[in-house]
């Protein structure tokens, strides 16, 4: 169900790759609660992905952009305002990658070049887009900022290894800038932590279902689906939030604030 919770806002959405993602999902409900917006992913993961069928069913464009490079940054912001119409009001960022995850290497023998390309990608590159929409001046006020994190910031998980660092580094980021452009213009910025999510980017992480099982048995309300967080995401992209920022909102069933449910000791107990 719409409710026009965007009405006439506009925005930037980072990291849809296929119908799997959040940021897929956020778009279609962007879309839906009368947003417009333009897509955008690195050249790459547009290849691998589907961002254009998206954009057909969101009558979106797609401007490609590496998110590590603050001349793609400044030519997306140009040419979105341009494209529509205007300053923005929001800005999804959903994106995550470490080298060190996907060729398997162990957190004691980290490539430490592939580690800083972890923390840029996944980290600095939030700092870059909120430096080039700071400078360019494109957010409007009471306009809202979000990146997507997970529980890992704060406690430690087998296999997750750099990733952990680059979202205690993302969290640490929506804090300082959201100081920072709170008072420039009244723009807040959040971090979601999301449950263990089905995404391309999600199940490649080693041992990801035993996370996504053990999460959903602990948490009192199961864990957050995509469609779950694209909901929440549009919360936070509305006006019903505007005193909302510098948070790290945890979206996830409850499963932060478990120490042990009943499901998993009567596992333990078999």
């Amino acid at each position: 169900m719409a409710y026009n919770l965007l009405q006439g806002k506009k925005g930037i959405i980072f990291g849809a790759l296929n119908d799997k993602s959040i940021a897929w999902k956020v778009a279609q409900r962007a879309h839906e609660e009368g947003a417009q917006f333009v897509l955008t992913n690195a050249p790459l993961a547009m290849r691998m992905g589907e961002i254009n069928k998206l954009a057909e069913e969101c009558n979106a464009q797609v401007i490609p952009a590496d998110a590590t490079s603050v001349e793609d940054l400044q030519n997306l912001f140009t040419q979105s305002q341009e494209i529509l119409g205007g300053k923005l009001d929001f800005v999804l960022h959903s994106i995550g990658m470490s080298p060190n995850v996907r060729k398997g290497k162990t957190y004691g023998d980290l490539n430490y070049e592939w580690f800083q390309k972890t923390l840029d990608v996944s980290a600095l590159s939030f700092h870059k887009v909120m430096q080039v929409a700071e400078k360019q001046d494109a957010m409007n006020e009471w306009g809202s900022i979000l990146a997507l994190s997970y529980i890992a910031a704060q406690r430690s998980f087998p296999d997750y290894s750099d990733m952990a660092q680059a979202k205690a580094m993302l969290e640490s980021i929506a804090r300082s800038y959201g100081q920072r452009f709170g008072k420039l213009k009244k723009v807040r910025v959040n971090t979601i932590s999301q449950s263990p999510t089905k995404t391309t980017a999600g199940t490649g992480v080693g041992g990801f279902d035993a996370f996504f099982e053990y999460a959903d048995k602990m948490s009192p309300l199961g864990n957050a689906s995509a469609e779950d967080c694209a909901n929440y995401c549009i919360t936070l992209f509305s006006d019903l939030t505007r005193l909302v920022t510098m948070q790290n909102l945890l979206h996830d069933g409850g499963f932060s604030s478990v120490g042990i449910s009943e499901e998993i000791v009567n596992q333990m107990n078999k």
